[in-house]
């Protein structure tokens, strides 16, 4: 009788011990909508699960135009619990509509008022800015004589013909962001008279925002309008190139987090909300960009154009934001014949 009830309590024992097993294994999937470069997916997915083994990211990734419009098109029925790297023009868009979680993240008062909504609790916070260059390739422009540009006015020189590829800001923030400054640059008349011009000597229209300067690098196209640190990394990695911040002022977005309004995993939402804006967060996206929000950092990226904060164009990110629609209309209806097929 002893040994039946001591092997009872043995089985029994180890029944509890398995069915404790996945309950302790058990994380919460949390469903992340970005825009980031496929390069950060893995250290940044890395960075966070480190400090929350509870909680595993599930990555859906796209270009900021493409994530943008699919967040719209699921405004009824949110697939995403969190957006961590998309355009804060894009959130500050989904901020007016009513479809972002307020929450104040831990930390908050200590970033930079500006990578902040100015709402509290406050609806998103910023990451890094990036900018839109210009990658000159200075072989190919030198075998061609073609001089480098130092404005945006310079490429409407007919000498540019074929020679320029720029992102379709239909699908690339870096490509949107490039528009409406333009559009703020040189008023509404004069901005679609200055794309008229470009349009005149660029040879495709890509949805990434940083293959222009990819392209510029590998000597496919002598100019490429992109991504600042895209430009910068082609340049280290030994490509001829020049980036060139244009003397009229630098479009520029910055990377924003949210939390989507109806998750059903808000704890976890709010872990990672307080981890995209902690410090060791800034200085993982400082490896990447050289404009990040934490006041008292400053990256310096191999390459990177000096005093490139200095550029930047006066903008509204809640306007940029809520003119996406009526813009993006407007440059499809008559540039989008040069849109690299997707």
């Amino acid at each position: 009788m002893k040994l039946t009830l001591a092997l009872k309590s043995a089985l029994a024992g180890a029944l509890i011990a398995l069915l404790a097993v996945p309950a302790l294994a058990q994380k919460t999937v949390l469903t992340v909508y970005t825009a980031l470069e496929n390069d950060q997916l893995g250290p940044y997915k890395q960075a966070f699960e480190a400090a929350n083994p509870d909680t595993e990211i599930a990555w859906v990734r796209d270009s900021t135009g493409i994530m943008t419009a699919r967040i719209l098109a699921e405004k009824d029925n949110p697939r995403a619990d969190v957006i961590w790297g998309l355009g804060a023009s894009s959130i500050a868009l989904f901020d007016s509509m009513g479809l972002l979680h307020a929450y104040s993240p831990k930390g908050v008062d200590q970033i930079k008022p500006v990578f902040r909504s100015s709402k509290n609790p406050t609806t998103w916070t910023g990451m890094d800015a990036w900018l839109a260059v210009m990658c000159f390739n200075t072989v190919e422009g030198g075998k061609k004589n073609l001089p480098k540009p130092a404005s945006w006015a310079d490429l409407t020189n007919p000498v540019y013909k074929d020679a320029i590829v720029m992102p379709n800001p239909a699908s690339s923030g870096t490509g949107y962001q490039a528009v409406y400054a333009w559009l703020q640059l040189m008023g509404e008349k004069g901005g679609w008279e200055f794309m008229d011009k470009l349009h005149q000597n660029v040879a495709v229209y890509t949805h990434s925002g940083s293959a222009p300067c990819v392209q510029a690098a590998k000597g496919e196209r002598v100019v490429g309008i992109g991504v600042d640190m895209r430009g910068a990394r082609e340049k280290t990695a030994g490509a001829p190139i020049d980036i060139i911040l244009a003397k009229e002022g630098a479009p520029w977005d910055m990377e924003a987090t949210a939390i989507v309004k109806g998750t059903k995993n808000l704890p976890a939402a709010q872990k990672l909300a307080d981890f995209a804006i902690s410090k060791p967060a800034y200085e993982m996206y400082g490896k990447y960009y050289a404009i990040v929000g934490y006041p008292g950092m400053n990256p310096a990226p191999p390459n990177y154009p000096p005093s490139a904060d200095a550029a930047m164009v006066k903008i509204d990110l809640g306007k940029m934001g809520a003119e996406r629609a009526r813009i993006l209309a407007e440059w499809t209806k008559r540039y989008d014949s040069k849109s690299a097929p997707r």
